[in-house]
């Protein structure tokens, strides 16, 4: 089980769908949610990807000399960098972070984002872009090790003696990352990706989706990964956190969230719109576990105007700790989390979630050993008695 956050390089807030309660999202902040992450045990961060956001390659680069162990889950769009330049790219990350990049390949859902970039292929096509695109990253990666080049002739993409002088430190190249909901999307992952990444869906729907992966992958004799993306809402009670996920959309009014809605109609994507289809747009404020809850401590709210991951788990530490390990026991080592906002959302859910974690993952989260008493010292006399914690299987 390992342990992600995110930079949010599309800004930060806390409230969704308004400009109140927003904080600037620089250079500054990212850099004080990474140290975060850093030091409290997190095993890496992602960086998305698309206009709305900062380059996610620029950003991870900024933060390598900022953290110590970290790892940077840097997302990659097919199409918009050339094949050998985009691992030219990761090889050079790879080497001046220490062996700490990771992948996530983005195809992108948005016809209208897509464009704008310049890249006007069909749902379809884009996943044959995507799969010719990273056939060549991974062998023009792997043979940089030997000094060797690549020649590729593909239906899209061409290149004749593609070579890297510089290899990445991970080998044979830095762990590739994917999500995707459609078809040509799990044969892709199922073909090329280590981890399959999905969205917060009910467990259920999740089994489904890694039953048909895991199908395609043994069929070509692979063994895949597997992760999820949600959002955390944790507080010390229950009500407390559906108290907190209110207050998150209390500045929401029905036209923000029909605006969105029809954005996210208009896209191509099967994930966003399985997304959708969690909550229908249905939104109602007095009421917001209404119709939104669609499994225990599952709130589909964040989706009512976030594109992508639109899922949040919602309830005490130990309820958060549970349906953790309900999604690790469908076969699920990564948790890619956030919250709002994110850099207190992250200390936040270390502290209260981290101790009911199985005793493995505690050890590995564990931050490097430190002398001293935890705590403010007690009438500058008597240092902090340690909780006692539930045992966690």
């Amino acid at each position: 089980m390992k342990m992600f956050w995110f930079i949010p390089t599309h800004g930060d807030s806390r409230y969704l769908g308004t400009s109140k309660g927003a904080r600037v999202a620089d250079f500054n902040y990212y850099r004080q949610v990474a140290i975060a992450a850093d030091t409290l045990g997190f095993e890496g961060v992602l960086l998305p990807t698309g206009r709305s956001c900062e380059d996610s390659w620029m950003v991870a680069a900024s933060l390598i000399e900022a953290t110590r162990q970290l790892k940077f889950l840097v997302a990659l769009r097919p199409g918009l960098v050339q094949p050998v330049q985009s691992a030219r790219m990761a090889a050079t990350l790879d080497r001046l972070s220490g062996g700490r990049l990771l992948v996530n390949l983005v195809t992108g859902g948005d016809p209208d984002e897509l464009a704008g970039d310049g890249l006007f292929l069909p749902h379809a096509q884009r996943y044959a872009l995507s799969e010719e695109f990273l056939t060549i990253w991974r062998q023009v990666l792997e043979a940089s090790h030997e000094g060797e080049a690549v020649d590729f002739n593909g239906d899209l993409l061409q290149v004749k003696g593609g070579k890297l002088l510089y290899p990445p430190v991970s080998r044979p190249y830095p762990p590739v990352f994917f999500g995707g909901s459609s078809e040509p999307a799990h044969e892709l992952a199922a073909a090329q990706v280590d981890t399959y990444l999905t969205w917060g869906e009910p467990p259920e729907a999740v089994a489904q989706k890694l039953a048909d992966v895991k199908a395609r992958a043994a069929a070509r004799g692979r063994t895949l990964q597997y992760g999820i993306r949600l959002h955390v809402i944790v507080r010390e009670t229950e009500d407390e956190a559906w108290r907190a996920a209110a207050e998150l959309v209390q500045h929401l009014d029905e036209d923000v969230v029909a605006a969105a809605q029809a954005k996210f109609a208009s896209m191509d994507s099967v994930g966003q719109r399985r997304m959708a289809e969690l909550h229908k747009g249905r939104f109602n404020k007095a009421n917001i576990r209404e119709g939104l809850e669609i499994a225990p401590n599952l709130w589909a709210g964040v989706g009512l105007v976030r594109g992508g991951a639109g899922t949040a788990l919602v309830g005490n530490p130990q309820q958060v700790a549970d349906r953790i390990k309900a999604y690790a026991d469908l076969g699920l080592a990564y948790f890619v989390l956030s919250g709002y906002p994110h850099l207190e959302e992250a200390y936040r859910f270390a502290e209260l979630v981290f101790p009911l974690l199985p005793l493995a993952v505690r050890e590995k989260l564990t931050a490097p050993a430190l002398t001293g008493p935890f705590g403010e010292i007690v009438a500058n006399h008597d240092v902090p008695a340690a909780p006692r914690l539930a045992a966690a299987s």
